[in-house]
């Protein structure tokens, strides 16, 4: 099984379009270790052939692009390609914005929980996507699933979602109360653990999590890869950056750092490889020269990039 990681900034990408803060500077300005990334999104196959998508960013133009594998093949039909899938991890705006990109009548399969196709659904802009060639399909809590393409054949990937602390889509939130609570522990956000049936392993893909506890414990005991929610550093980064008003719990992200931050709370939980993705335009581990990159790598974890790749 091959998994690439083709966007691993959270959204907005890195430099974001708007964003002159510090970092999102120095990307612009080619300062040394300091590297441009899209939004988040990896891309997995089980033959090299045929790919899954796992979120479906802004940026999956760009990302094909940069993709030869993603791209139709020399020798196919004039209209094809190579993805067979879109799985999605929550209905936010960086993961499936880029389905619409994916238009023009092309046959893939899309597989989402009960609510993020709801929203879809009550969106009618999605419908650029013909249910007739792009049929969508539920993924079952808890339930290791088979992806298969359009036609309903086998990937030779299975998928076994769950839900994990987060929070429902920025735009659902009801906007005439800024200050409430729309955390969500009912499968608005999940995480998933992806596997191929000739691999030796599988990988947990968690962009986005709120928090810790037991229960995820110990699903990702003696996981081969985790590839786990970076969003930011500490919790107060946005504020402290001056470039917003909200912390990472109010976004519905655990930080990395703290005693209560996604780096000690898996700390003695056994993992053999250990990434961060959809990394915050904020967050100092960007900077490969910074004091969090290297506390990050010192602590066993990996800084997800644009490209990364890893077989199992």
């Amino acid at each position: 099984m091959r998994l690439k990681i083709i966007g691993s900034a959270a959204g907005g990408g890195f430099p974001q379009w708007n964003c002159n803060y510090r970092l999102s500077r120095g990307a612009r300005a080619g300062v040394a270790g300091v590297h441009s990334r899209t939004q988040s999104s990896v891309a997995v196959s089980a033959d090299g052939l045929g790919w899954v998508l796992f979120n479906a960013s802004p940026d999956i133009r760009q990302q094909i692009a940069a993709t030869p594998e993603l791209q139709p093949a020399h020798d196919a039909p004039l209209r094809s390609t190579p993805i067979r899938a879109v799985v999605l991890t929550n209905a936010d705006v960086d993961h499936v914005v880029g389905l619409l990109s994916l238009r023009e009548r092309q046959p893939f399969a899309i597989y989402a929980t009960t609510q993020v196709l709801a929203t879809l659904e009550a969106n009618s802009i999605f419908n650029v996507l013909d249910p007739a060639l792009v049929p969508r399909r539920i993924l079952p809590p808890a339930q290791e699933l088979s992806i298969c393409d359009a036609d309903g054949h086998d990937t030779g990937m299975a998928v076994e979602s769950f839900p994990v602390p987060g929070k429902i889509a920025l735009y659902l939130e009801e906007r005439g109360q800024p200050d409430a609570n729309f955390s969500s522990d009912a499968g608005d956000t999940i995480g998933v653990r992806i596997a191929g049936a000739s691999s030796r392993g599988s990988v947990f893909y968690i962009p986005g999590c709120a928090r810790i506890d037991a229960t995820l414990r110990t699903r990702l005991a003696d996981a081969a890869c985790l590839l786990f929610d970076g969003t930011v550093f500490t919790d107060d980064e946005m504020i402290a950056a001056g470039v917003g008003q909200k912390t990472g719990a109010r976004m519905g992200h655990l930080a990395m750092s703290g005693d209560a931050g996604s780096i000690a709370g898996l700390a003695d939980v056994r993992i053999g490889r250990r990434v961060f993705v959809h990394i915050n335009n904020t967050n100092p581990v960007l900077d490969e020269n910074s004091a969090e990159h290297a506390a990050v790598e010192a602590a066993g974890w990996e800084v997800a990039c644009d490209g990364m790749e890893m077989e199992l």
